[in-house]
């Protein structure tokens, strides 16, 4: 069953280094599209080295297109949620810096609604030690990254990042939400 690309929606989640995220969205089912790049910051088409230098306000963010009737934008966060730790301020374990920080960036009201609700019933449930210090605003842009940066994950999995960083989180994806991966 197809449907037209205006049943698709978009999100936008930065969880530390995009090559993580980017490859955890990239297994759900209903994800079409998964675009490492930059958002959240105020210079326009930003240079990598600018954006890891902390000039630009960027975070490294995964942009996706999925389809709302395979999975929801709830199920997309409740994922994010589980693969980074959303109570480091501008980090994810060793990679410190400011675009480095947990973000969603909502592309609707709707959207804004849902990410704010689940960030104060997961405060409220104690599920974390520390208070989440997610960053929700609505998205303004989106620059893609270069290509050696998208899909970096399945080009590079031999790398030591991808298998002391970014594989744990697959396979804890893979025990949680078995369901929702293709």
């Amino acid at each position: 069953m197809s449907h037209s690309s205006q049943d698709l929606e978009k999100a936008t989640l930065g969880a530390g280094c995009f090559w993580c995220i980017d490859a955890v969205l990239r297994k759900l089912k209903g994800v079409q599209k998964v675009e490492s790049g930059f958002s959240g910051g105020h210079i326009k088409n930003p240079p990598y080295r600018e954006v890891v230098q902390g000039r630009t306000g960027h975070a490294e963010v995964a942009n996706i297109t999925f389809d709302p009737s395979i999975i929801s934008y709830q199920e997309i966060l409740e994922v994010f949620w589980q693969v980074h730790d959303p109570t480091t301020l501008n980090r994810q374990g060793a990679d410190v810096g400011e675009h480095y920080r947990s973000i969603i960036l909502t592309h609707n009201s709707k959207q804004a609604e849902i990410a704010q609700e689940m960030k104060l019933q997961l405060d409220q449930s104690g599920i974390f030690d520390d208070p989440i210090v997610t960053e929700i605003k609505a998205f303004e842009a989106f620059y893609p990254a270069e290509t050696a940066h998208q899909d970096f994950y399945n080009r590079n999995v031999e790398m030591p990042y991808c298998t002391f960083v970014i594989k744990p989180k697959l396979d804890k994806i893979k025990r949680l939400f078995t369901d929702k991966l293709k």
